[in-house]
């Protein structure tokens, strides 16, 4: 489960066993994928029902209140969750398989695409000159802004700063977005630290040889 906590990137990731951790995979698309995967990521499964797709859609890097207040709010569908869970599994192949260089699966491919032909959600400029979200969006279009971000992060700048955490026992996915892209962990916050403290001990382990 995931929360946004502050106006800061990223999300505060709960895991099921209490601990949490914020984590910034520095973009829209890679924020579904801790929402569940396929395989043993189904343990970490948190779209069951319309509920919670909107849910994620607050506590994503969309901006402006979208899925908040009465004109804004998104229609989603039980359809649509299935679909978003579709689009999720195939965007957690499509990326690890761009971290090891392997070409993208057929069915993968045509998942992610065909999310990104529909009709995104569509931002406006209000009277005093901010950025909203136009009032009638619907899960599918939600799936579509998601998809195209990732058609974007595969073949923009930064693809190949795709990255899986360095940590051995974690498979989030981030882009290194940061200058001069030397980032390892999902988390300094948790696995950062934790290498910390496994170098510490190994350390002091040499000196007392």
């Amino acid at each position: 489960m995931s929360e946004k906590a502050t106006d800061t990137p990223g999300l505060v990731l709960r895991h099921p066993d209490g601990s949490s951790f914020r984590f910034d995979p520095g973009a829209l698309c890679l924020e579904l994928l801790p929402t569940g995967g396929p395989g043993p990521l189904a343990y970490f499964e948190v779209l069951n029902e319309p509920a919670d797709l909107v849910l994620w859609a607050e506590e994503s890097r969309l901006p402006d209140g979208l899925a908040a207040g009465a004109g804004a709010g998104l229609v989603v569908s039980a359809a649509e969750v299935a679909e978003a869970r579709a689009l999720r599994d195939a965007l957690w192949r499509l990326t690890e398989g761009h971290v090891r260089g392997a070409p993208p699966g057929p069915d993968d491919l045509a998942t992610l695409n065909d999310a990104a032909a529909r009709p995104p959600l569509t931002a406006r400029l209000t009277a005093d000159g901010g950025r909203a979200w136009a009032a009638g969006g619907t899960g599918t279009g939600l799936l579509s802004t998601v998809a195209r971000d990732a058609v974007d992060l595969f073949t923009g700048a930064h693809a190949h700063r795709i990255r899986a955490c360095g940590a051995h026992d974690c498979r989030l996915l981030f882009v290194d977005t940061s200058r001069p892209g030397k980032r390892r962990w999902c988390s300094m916050e948790r696995c950062g630290n934790r290498a910390k403290v496994r170098a510490h001990r190994a350390r002091l382990t040499a000196g007392d040889e």
